[in-house]
């Protein structure tokens, strides 16, 4: 239908029930975009959160995998390394100053501790990610051969 008539009906006015139709898509469109983006906020402050936890895991094993090298080369010494211990060791408490200020919440009752029973070695290091009430622990137990 190529003629007046086929421009006649493009050009004619909706019908008076249609004419508010389109303000309401509009309204339900950006409706659905707020909350979407709301959604998208939300996942990207989960994803933060994420990234923080990770960081201090990492830094927690960071921290327990030096203790235990440390523990290696200094076996000899090794009983002194327990934070149980009344001997004095200049390399753990240094440790546990690092530990303390590498993670948030690791000292006081969250502190480090090491437990040395023979040549087994129990390194449990807690910490408090700000803001947040809960309690992580990163707990790793290894056996250093040839420990007297």
């Amino acid at each position: 239908m190529n003629g007046p008539s086929a421009n006649r009906r493009a050009a004619m006015p909706p019908p008076a029930g249609e004419g508010g139709f389109s303000l309401l898509e509009v309204l339900i469109s950006v409706l659905l975009f707020s909350v979407g983006l709301l959604a998208l906020i939300g996942m990207q402050a989960v994803v933060v959160g994420n990234t923080m936890d990770a960081e201090y895991r990492l830094q927690a094993s960071y921290q327990a995998n030096r203790i235990i090298g440390r523990m290696w080369v200094d076996r000899v010494n090794l009983a002194t390394y327990d934070t149980d211990s009344e001997a004095g060791n200049d390399f753990l408490d240094d440790w546990l100053v690092d530990v303390a200020a590498a993670l948030p919440g690791a000292s006081g009752a969250n502190a480090p501790t090491i437990q040395v029973n023979g040549d087994q070695v129990d390194v449990v290091i807690r910490w408090r990610r700000p803001g947040d009430g809960e309690v992580r622990t990163l707990a790793t137990t290894t056996f250093i051969n040839g420990a007297t």
